[in-house]
């Protein structure tokens, strides 16, 4: 999806502080760069839409912030006076000028990844989610089988493999469910049984993820398995020390998590 279809726009200001106060931005550099051309603070106020005390105001701030004047009056000659920049207000115009466009640059090269900054944006605040449950799977809706009093929901994840979950059906209606929808699973880690050398077993299970021993953390009455899936996911299960010596469950082992579709829930981002 481009940009323009998000309608995702990165923009930015750049301004100067001393000790925390506001020296300047945009707005009075181009007044000081008014004045550096019309020699008029008159003259310079009308250009940047300033009355005449708005823009001496501004001028006497960053002249006591920069604890040199910026600005001088000229009094005397053909033309009865002004005012002009000194040579530290045109070095300050000169180089707010080089850093703007340094800022304008980066901002640029940000907006041609703006896409997948507010695809980011989206998955940071995924991983703001707290719940107790020990396995999150995000994906999109890929069909929906309605009920009379419930409704099978079909998510496919990452790695082309799908979870399925059972629902009432005024919960789909509430979240919304439909295909295409992004939506994400939540199982707890006691609800997942695992399976080794189940080739030809048939289960009543609708979950049966396929995947490799990651990880086993042995407690004293019970172990976690972790099983890493196709595509880089991984779930979690809760299972006695008994069984996971009884099914030889180490590092490497090929292993299918299974877990009822009325053990998933699901939910919907903001």
């Amino acid at each position: 999806m481009s940009t323009e279809d998000k309608g995702i726009a990165l923009e930015g200001k750049v301004w100067m502080t001393v000790g925390g106060e506001n020296l300047g931005g945009g707005n009075r550099v181009e007044l000081l760069a008014a004045i550096g051309q019309l020699g008029s603070i008159t003259g310079a106020a009308k250009a940047v839409g300033l009355s005449y005390k708005a823009a001496w105001d501004a001028i006497d701030t960053m002249n006591n912030l920069s604890g040199e004047a910026l600005v001088e009056r000229v009094t005397g000659g053909k033309g009865g006076g002004g005012t002009r920049l000194t040579a530290r207000g045109q070095q300050l115009v000169d180089n707010f000028r080089t850093i703007e466009q340094v800022h304008n640059d980066f901002l640029e090269r940000l907006n041609r990844q703006a896409g997948a900054v507010a695809d980011d944006l989206a998955l940071f605040t995924r991983f703001k989610m707290r719940t107790s449950a020990r396995n999150q799977f995000f994906g999109t809706v890929a069909r929906v089988a309605r009920g009379a009093v419930n409704d099978e929901v079909e998510l496919g994840i990452a790695g082309g493999q799908t979870i399925v979950a059972i629902v009432t059906r005024e919960s789909a209606e509430n979240l919304g469910l439909a295909p295409g929808r992004q939506a994400f699973a939540l199982i707890k880690s006691s609800s997942v049984i695992v399976m080794t050398a189940g080739e030809g077993a048939r289960l009543s299970a609708r979950n049966q993820l396929q995947g490799q021993v990651t990880r086993l953390m042995r407690g004293a009455v019970n172990s976690e398995v972790v099983i890493e899936l196709a595509g880089g996911g991984s779930v979690a299960a809760t299972i006695t020390n008994d069984s996971a010596d009884a099914l030889e469950l180490a590092e490497g082992v090929a292993a299918t998590a299974l877990f009822k579709a009325s053990s998933v829930i699901l939910g919907v981002p903001e």
